[in-house]
Formats: C-alpha cells, structure tokens, sequence
C-alpha cells in the first residue's frame, strides 16, 4: 500500500511539473515560430524586419487596464536594431500600436530616416498617433486595405493640446485662470515642437512644401486623437501608401495574441475560403 500511494504521489508530482512547464514551453516555442516567419520574411523581401507590435492593450492587473504603448525600452531596441543592419541592406518595420511617448516614435522616425537603404514600415492593422510619426520616415508604406494611421497632435495628460488652446480663443483672457493660461503655453509649444519634429521627418523623402502640408494636417487638430486615417485619405494627404502586405505578416500577427484572460469574441475557422464553381452544374 505504501509503495502504491508512493507511485501515486509521484505521479501527480510529474503532472505538476508538467502543467508547471507547459506555458513555458508553449511560449517558447512561439518565439521559434515568429523568429522563423521573421527569417522568411527576411529572405522573401532581401531586408532586415523588425517588429514593434502591442497586443496586450486590454489585459489588467488587480482588475485596472494596463496599456501597451511605444516606450523608450521599444526605441532603445528598435535603435539597436537599425544600429546593426549594414547600410546598404532595405529595412521593413512591422508596426501595430496604439501609439506611445513622442520622445520614444521621434527617436526611431529619425533612425529610419538617417538609414541608407530604403525603409518600409508595414501596418497590418493599425499604428496610431506615435507609431504614425513613425511611418512618417518610411520611404513606402504597406497598410491592409483596412488597416488605418492616426494623428499626431499632441496631448497634454487626456486633454488635446489643441483644445486647450481654442479655450483663449473662446474666452477673454481676464476670465481664464493662471493653470489654463499655463496649460495653453505647454500647449502651444507641444503643437510646434510635434509639427516641427514630423516636418524634419518627412522632409526626408518629400518636398518641403508637401512635408510642411502633411505635418500641418496631422497635427492641426482638426480631428479627434482617435480618428481613422483611412489608406485612400493618407494617399490624398501625398503619403506613398500600398496595399500589399506580405502574408507572412498576418502569419505574424496571429504568434502576437491577446493576453487570453476572458473568452474571444471573435470565432471564426481559420483556412481560406473561395466561391464554388457552379458553371459545370446542370
């Protein structure tokens, strides 16, 4: 009996262990998996890819979201990246964010521009606000067909530094407070600072009336933060946008799931589906 309870025990120790390793393994055997999509991207487009994708934008943590965003950990990265890729080899930019710190999107926008070979920044879905500026310095841009860009006005906390400068506009200056009156001169100057940082981007591959045109609608104000810049509206605004996304990407996409903590609510089997050729049927 001793013995038998002895096997017993070891066995749902084994089982432990085993459940214990399990999303170890299953994790690193992803990384194997976007590393070769990587490698074959790579290979297919003669080009060094790199990756900035943020899909964990809705997981919590003691029941608060917790937001994923371009950071300087991402730019430190992305600069090492770019820092090892020889001149003469073209570099293609995966990106899907939210956006993120405009110190860390202008850091990478002026790496890719200073690099030789031409720069490509891939949208599988969306990049906005920070990850916008970004695309800003690639020689071309693929999005999806419905996949959409941002602005790049500011933001001063979750208020459009735009906004707060309409309110001296709308006021008289003896009726607004000190605060107001100091929030609108950061505002000010994060609206020049941000059209004066996507001007020197894109001056890098456009004219510099057409650049200053750009900078000027994307940092206006004239939308809210949040507004889908479509691929015909970045087309009409002179940005060189195509639709070909290499399907490696969406291959890429699907190794980058959500954080699994509720149920999907999007189901769907995954193989391609085509219409039926009825033209032999009598």
């Amino acid at each position: 009996m001793g013995d038998t309870t002895m096997a017993f025990l070891n066995v749902v120790l084994i089982l432990l262990v085993i459940a214990a390793l399990q999303p170890i393994i299953r994790q690193k055997m992803v990384e194997a998996s976007r590393g070769r999509l990587l490698q074959e991207l790579e290979r297919a487009r003669g080009s060094r890819v790199i990756a900035l994708i943020h899909r964990q934008e809705t997981w919590r943590f003691f029941g608060l979201p917790l937001v994923r965003y371009i950071d300087i950990q991402d730019s430190e990265q992305v600069l090492r990246a770019i820092k090892l890729t020889s001149p003469d080899v073209p570099i293609d930019l995966i990106l899907h964010t939210p956006g993120g710190v405009v110190l860390a999107s202008g850091q990478i926008a002026y790496a890719l521009c200073r690099h030789p070979a031409p720069v490509t920044v891939i949208v599988p879905h969306y990049a906005m606000s920070g990850g916008t500026l970004i695309a800003l310095a690639a020689d071309q841009i693929i999005m999806d067909p419905n996949a959409v860009l941002g602005p790049v006005d500011p933001q001063l906390g979750d208020q459009p530094a735009v906004s707060i400068l309409s309110v001296l506009e709308r006021k008289d200056i003896n009726e607004i407070d000190d605060r107001t009156l100091m929030l609108a001169d950061i505002a000010e100057k994060a609206i020049r600072q941000v059209r004066n940082t996507a001007t020197s981007i894109l001056s890098s591959h456009h004219e510099p009336e057409q650049a200053e045109r750009i900078a000027e609608t994307l940092t206006s104000g004239q939308w809210t933060h949040d507004y889908p810049i479509s691929v015909g509206e970045a087309r009409s605004f002179g940005l060189r946008v195509s639709t070909e996304v290499p399907k490696q990407v969406y291959d890429l996409m699907v190794l980058h799931p959500q954080t699994a903590q509720r149920r999907p609510s999007v189901e769907y089997i995954p193989t391609p589906y085509v219409p039926e050729d009825t033209s032999h049927k009598s």
